[in-house]
């Protein structure tokens, strides 16, 4: 039975979308492991997000809590919103009280991603407040450490990313994800996707 790895996000501006993307493909690079793309439910009305010059959300399947369920590891990708994930990944884990009561997603391994306008605008406050929603679930967080080895020291050019997980730099917006972090992502995927493996085979 394949090792199911779900890469489940929420992105307004397409940041995100594109690391979830590279990190979907790491993950399916390991044999054995089914990988999925998910997004989470928006909550901003279609005038709000006009407004916000929000581009259409691409045809990605929207996930409900229950579904993690089905599941034997995550990695969770969000934008900053003032140093925090989104507050639309933040209520869709709001939702997600019928597994905690059940337990449904302890002991089950989880990653992080995440998006920022700046190099100060929270690669590893997003994260380090992320692990909360992992801990009440009972879930394993798994950082990337310094896996991804000399990638990790660049220093030349602008590069998101941390120990915590892969990243990016939006800016206001314009600038994309380079090929450093979009190589990040795929190792983050392929690095979780690993462990998941092994843990599901030690049970």
């Amino acid at each position: 039975m394949a090792v199911k790895v779900y890469i489940v996000y929420y992105s307004m501006y397409g940041h995100v979308e594109k690391l979830a993307e590279e990190i979907l493909k790491g993950a399916a690079s390991v044999e054995g492991v089914e990988a999925k793309l998910w997004q989470v439910p928006e909550t901003l009305n279609d005038e709000v997000l006009g407004k916000m010059s929000a581009p259409p959300k691409n045809d990605t399947p929207i996930i409900t809590p229950n579904e993690l369920a089905d599941a034997d590891g995550f990695v969770f990708g969000f934008p900053t919103r003032f140093g925090m994930m989104a507050a639309q990944f933040k209520a869709f884990f709001d939702a997600t009280g019928g597994l905690w009561r059940t337990q449904q997603l302890a002991g089950k391994p989880a990653g992080i991603f995440y998006s920022t306008g700046s190099q100060g605008g929270g690669q590893e406050t997003t994260a380090l407040t992320a692990i909360t929603q992992l801990v009440h679930h009972g879930m394993i967080f798994v950082p990337i450490g310094y896996t991804f080895g000399a990638g990790m020291f660049e220093m030349e050019k602008v590069k998101g990313g941390s120990p915590y997980g892969a990243g990016t730099y939006a800016g206001d917006g314009s600038r994309q994800p380079s090929e450093l972090e979009l190589e990040q992502a795929f190792h983050q995927g392929k690095y979780i996707a690993t462990i998941t493996k092994k843990l599901k085979g030690s049970v």
